[in-house]
């Protein structure tokens, strides 16, 4: 220990600590949605397409289309730089940027804060967050007619036992 009537640093340790590696800062991505099972495939800002566009993978479209998008069983994702001025028929439809037309999804149409939605909605789910933009109309679908098919037929043998 060091004391001041000594002249002189104090001594240090003869066994000095070893260095300890730097905990790696962590990096934020910007939230991307995640593709289902499968690849996603992907249209840049600096793309423009004019025509149809139909496949069996999800999309997500960060530039312009014109035309329709016929993606059914798949997630179509029009990203914050996304223009679209098409009708889009997906198992799944996330709205970022900006999309006139008319949307149908078997599952749900997700409208985000940042998105712009002019058209009609059909689908079985709608969100619609605080501060998205929606003109249009809503069609809520019921779940698929597997899921129906059941209460349709429980219901008459329910009729049927009732006594006239």
């Amino acid at each position: 220990m060091w004391k001041p009537t000594q002249t002189g640093p104090a001594t240090t340790p003869a066994t000095p600590e070893p260095p300890r590696p730097a905990a790696p800062a962590p990096t934020f991505e910007p939230a991307r949605p995640a593709a289902p099972a499968g690849e996603q495939a992907s249209i840049g800002k600096g793309l423009f397409i004019k025509g149809e566009i139909t496949g069996s993978e999800s999309l997500f479209i960060d530039g312009k289309v014109e035309g329709s998008v016929n993606l059914p069983g798949n997630r179509v994702t029009v990203g914050r730089n996304g223009q679209v001025n098409a009708s889009i028929n997906a198992r799944e439809i996330v709205v970022l940027g900006k999309v006139r037309g008319n949307v149908n999804a078997t599952d749900r149409v997700d409208i985000r804060a940042e998105g712009a939605l002019t058209g009609d909605v059909a689908a079985a789910r709608i969100s619609i967050e605080d501060g998205a933009f929606f003109k249009g109309g809503i069609d809520i679908k019921k779940p698929d007619a597997k899921a129906a098919a059941p209460a349709a037929a429980a219901t008459p043998a329910a009729e049927a036992s009732k006594p006239a």
